[in-house]
């Protein structure tokens, strides 16, 4: 492997990873309220794709136009699934509510598939300029610069506001004890209402982010949520740090073995990678929240 061809892995990679990166955040922010792992993520990440290419193919809207109402589309579903699945569910156990949001992941993309269709679908650029050159003839193209600067962005706003702001010390009190948090007057359900809000409009963001330089379909949620699950795991499950790490990590293991091997063996190197750090660090590189079956 010549170096050029490593540093077109690398920014492949970085790419790559800022992508689970994105949709790592989305587990965590609704994680860090509730305790639930919601296996919809990707879900969210395929229909603000998709919702953005349908707004400008069929109402003609402007690029940031249709990418707004995108997002706030798919933010008014994560407000419908708090109130009309997760909210009546909230007594059960852990892995009750696991197996209501891997239904609802099977719901929205077959709705998806009857209302889009099945065919892979793309976007122009969101910028139309030269990739800019980084070495010799290797040159990084501006979608993924957008993307890197997104996630980056994204973490250090919720980081922000996780630590100081009484919406983050709400989060964090609902998550860990919800009587409690509800007996010293923090208002529960509208804290875990805004929490998957918030994590349907990340997840948007990324689809709208991601889906000029891949395809996107119906059923494109389903491996882009297991990668941002595996990404918060290995980063460390629960934390804003440990989804970027994880993600970019995960993001350059993938790219630079395709250097070694196969491309088609990239998802079992990461699955392999996932593997590893769970079986030498459970609690992923940063430490990690446990999961946990209590449901105060």
């Amino acid at each position: 492997m010549t170096f050029e061809i490593f540093v077109r892995l690398a920014i492949a990679g970085l790419t790559t990873g800022a992508i689970y990166s994105l949709i790592a955040i989305g587990f965590t922010t609704i994680y860090r309220s509730s305790n639930i792992l919601n296996l919809a993520q990707g879900e969210f990440v395929m229909l603000g794709g998709l919702l953005t290419i349908f707004f400008i193919h069929r109402f003609s809207l402007s690029y940031l136009a249709a990418g707004i109402l995108s997002v706030l589309v798919v933010t008014l579903i994560g407000f419908l699934i708090q109130r009309l699945v997760i909210k009546p569910l909230m007594d059960q156990s852990l892995l009750i509510l696991i197996m209501a949001t891997m239904g609802l992941s099977v719901f929205i993309s077959g709705s998806a598939a009857l209302v889009f269709g099945t065919s892979p679908k793309s976007l122009p650029p969101i910028i139309h300029v030269e990739p800019v050159l980084i070495i010799s003839t290797v040159r990084i193209n501006i979608q993924s610069l957008i993307i890197i600067g997104v996630s980056v962005l994204l973490i250090f706003i919720l980081y922000l506001i996780s630590h100081h702001t009484f919406y983050g010390k709400a989060m964090e009190a609902v998550s860990t004890d919800r009587l409690g948090a509800e007996l010293v007057g923090i208002p529960r359900d509208l804290i875990m209402m805004i929490s998957f809000g918030a994590s349907a409009a990340i997840g948007a963001i990324a689809g709208i982010c991601i889906t000029p330089i891949i395809f996107t379909q119906y059923n494109s949620g389903a491996i882009l949520g297991l990668k941002g699950f595996s990404a918060a795991v290995i980063g460390g499950w629960g934390r804003y740090s440990g989804a970027l790490t994880g993600g970019i990590l995960l993001g350059l293991i993938e790219s630079l073995s395709v250097g070694i091997i196969p491309s088609g063996y990239k998802d079992a190197v990461s699955f392999t990678a996932l593997l590893l750090i769970l079986y030498f660090r459970p609690k992923g590189i940063l430490g990690s929240r446990a999961l946990s079956e209590s449901r105060k």
